[in-house]
């Protein structure tokens, strides 16, 4: 049964199902419609009612809107709308038709094996990528916005159907335009691939979502987390991170080309001076890897390869994600 919320506007939004619920927001798969039957499929994502009430938290959210608006890439989620009305905040998205990297690394787990090399490298490339464009951004009057994603982690990478990466969730993202002084304990993101810098509270910079990266590469090439899974408390997580620098990634596994295994190293070196300076540098050590003897991983090769690791998979590509319950957001229209 269908809810209707009216937001005066054109645009209408039919909720389908919902894609991922969390503790602080939800994110729905919808239907944009137009006139003379225009449709296209789109992500609608929304604040729980408690954090609605919360004016730093709405603050972040719009932040996040107007941050990610500006950023069009081919490795970023683009965003297209922010939205309120009859007590709502949202945001409507680029709808990415396929599957986190964290689905696509537990699946992995359950077949007891590990991405390919070449494939690893590959999609932490087109992360470089995006995250080179997004770091780089500037204002009209050419003053860099000093991005940083801060939440760089597999839930947060999306691979589509057709094997395109791209970056979404800038729910905790930092530009210097938007920063708010007091809300530094909000803006960390998921606690194992958390920078020590960000750990310790300290400014950020490109170099932290490159330790991020450097973490989520460092586990596709090796099947483990990065972080030790007993630790519980937030304020452990937060010590063991800015005080435990990560084991090389040799010392883990050993079939891991030492070219690669340099570049995912320097990545997650301890100390930000020792890391990569920026996300193009390391894309093109990534890219060298892959191409400088020939032939390479390509998006075909990434979604060939995704389709036949999850083939048989009683979900299609778009998941078995949980339908809204009676009440939630079924029907909406949005002004431009």
């Amino acid at each position: 049964m269908h809810h209707p919320l009216e937001i005066t506007g054109s645009v209408r939004l039919s909720i389908v199902r919902t894609i991922a619920r969390g503790g602080m927001g939800q994110v729905y798969e919808a239907v944009q419609h137009g006139v003379e039957g225009f449709e296209k499929t789109v992500a609608v994502k929304t604040i729980l009612e408690p954090f609605a009430r919360d004016e730093a938290f709405v603050r972040m959210f719009i932040g996040e809107a107007k941050l990610a608006a500006d950023l069009v890439h081919q490795n970023i989620v683009q965003v297209y709308h922010l939205g309120r009305g009859a007590g709502l905040l949202y945001i409507v998205m680029e709808y990415v038709d396929g599957r986190n990297l964290r689905d696509v690394l537990a699946r992995h787990a359950e077949q007891g094996r590990r991405m390919p090399v070449e494939l690893a490298a590959f999609v932490a490339s087109r992360v470089c990528r995006g995250l080179e464009y997004a770091h780089t951004r500037t204002d009209a009057q050419g003053v860099p916005l000093g991005v940083v994603h801060r939440d760089v982690s597999p839930r947060n990478l999306l691979v589509t159907r057709f094997g395109e990466v791209k970056i979404g969730d800038f729910g905790v993202a930092k530009a210097r335009s938007l920063a708010c002084d007091g809300d530094e304990r909000r803006r960390i993101g998921k606690y194992a691939y958390t920078s020590p810098e960000q750990a310790r509270r300290e400014p950020t910079d490109a170099r932290s979502d490159l330790y991020s990266l450097g973490l989520v590469l460092w586990e596709m090439l090796t099947g483990r987390r990065p972080r030790p899974a007993e630790l519980r408390s937030r304020d452990a997580w937060l010590a063991h991170v800015a005080g435990t620098p990560v084991p090389p990634v040799e010392s883990v596994v050993d079939d891991v080309p030492p070219m690669l295994a340099r570049i995912v190293d320097r990545a997650v070196a301890h100390d930000p001076a020792a890391r990569y300076a920026d996300a193009g540098t390391m894309g093109y050590d990534l890219e060298y890897f892959m191409y400088h003897q020939g032939y390479g991983p390509t998006i075909v090769t990434l979604a060939s390869y995704l389709e036949r690791l999850f083939a048989g998979d009683a979900t299609t590509t778009r998941g078995t994600a949980e339908e809204p319950s009676p009440g939630a957001l079924a029907e909406t229209t949005a002004s431009r």
